[in-house]
């Protein structure tokens, strides 16, 4: 039986990065040494999602606490890019491959790296695995999960306080369960603040593999569709695709609203950052730094790790000044946040 908990209170607010993009297949290692057994004193190893370090949203996420943890830590990290294109053979060997080399913990970034990462963390019991967005079961694998949904709902909740014209969207990247609770919070939000307001819904792919994830052209057209159709605030929970949806909310002077890092602060969306309202906030950094410091501690997690409201492992920026400036917008995000933690909202996921 795995043992759920939830964190106390993690390191939050990390800063996001804004870095280039790697090229696919590539590999950052930083350091020069290396080790063929799982004893070689190494620290934390990503692998990183569809999208790759650069989407200035999840993977950056992520990123931000490996850097974290190899500042504070001193010790040796590896991060690693997907390829186009590959298989669950393909991600169980990269994963193996960073275990064998004496990386611990090896964290999977993305619910994509579920049964190379079950695999992979049998032949390595005595290293920690973690993996975001997914549960997988063993005594040595920590599942990093988020209360999406919660954050959503704030974000639901500013839509509806920003909008003019009674109308706005939402952009997802793939049709998968896991941004459905995106969509769910986010529409909850918007109708119990306001019940006149429409909210247009679109997913750009079906799977992940058709690239729902990395195409900021699927989310640029996205949002132009939802712009004709009168919607002036939209929210994206699309990854790299998602900067897509910001640009052409910008480009017509319209509000876009961010996903998993506050993307008002990202130095590669600075020429819209005007136009970005807010984003809803998920500490993938807070969470893959939480579990380099329980190896770093001798006291690895695992089972379920949940990452909500109440541990500020989700949240709502407030960076953009012109927050403050729509009326009722921070006091209603606030009550709504205040009820949500007490149990007095009960978000939907689906």
């Amino acid at each position: 039986m795995r043992r759920i908990s939830s964190l106390t209170r993690v390191a939050v607010g990390v800063a996001s990065l804004a870095l280039a993009a790697t090229a696919c297949g590539g590999t950052s290692d930083e350091g020069s040494g290396s080790s063929e057994t799982t004893e070689g004193g190494k620290g934390l190893a990503i692998a990183y999602d569809v999208g790759g370090k650069g989407d200035q949203s999840f993977n950056d996420a992520a990123y931000s606490g490996l850097e974290k943890a190899k500042k504070e830590f001193g010790y040796e990290t590896a991060d690693i890019e997907p390829t186009e294109g590959e298989t669950d053979a393909d991600k169980e060997q990269r994963l193996v491959s960073l275990a064998k080399q004496g990386y611990n913990p090896v964290i999977g970034v993305g619910f994509a790296y579920g049964p190379a990462l079950e695999a992979a963390s049998k032949k390595y019991p005595k290293v920690t695995f973690g993996i975001v967005d997914s549960v997988v079961e063993g005594d040595n694998v920590a599942s990093l999960v988020f209360a999406e949904q919660e954050a959503s709902y704030l974000a639901g909740v500013a839509a509806a306080k920003a909008t003019k014209t009674n109308t706005v969207g939402f952009v997802g990247g793939v049709d998968i369960p896991l941004i459905h609770k995106f969509e769910a919070g986010y529409t909850q939000g918007v109708k119990d603040t306001k019940p006149s307001v429409k909210v247009l819904s679109q997913y750009l792919t079906q799977t992940a593999e058709e690239g729902g994830f990395s195409s900021p052209d699927k989310g640029k057209a996205a949002a132009e569709g939802q712009l004709e159709k009168k919607a002036d605030v939209i929210y994206q929970a699309a990854g790299l695709s998602g900067q897509g949806v910001i640009e052409a909310a910008a480009k017509e002077k319209k509000w876009a609203i961010g996903v998993d890092s506050d993307q008002y602060k990202q130095e590669a969306l600075a020429a819209y950052k005007d136009y970005i309202l807010t984003s809803a906030l998920k500490d993938v950094g807070g969470a893959v730094y939480s579990l380099a410091k329980s190896v770093e501690d001798g006291k690895p997690l695992a089972g379920v790790q949940t990452f909500d409201l109440k541990v500020n492992g989700v949240g709502l920026a407030d960076s953009n000044p012109k927050m403050a400036e729509i009326a009722g917008l921070t006091d209603d995000v606030a009550k709504a946040k205040a009820a949500i933690i007490d149990g007095t909202i009960k978000v939907k996921t689906e």
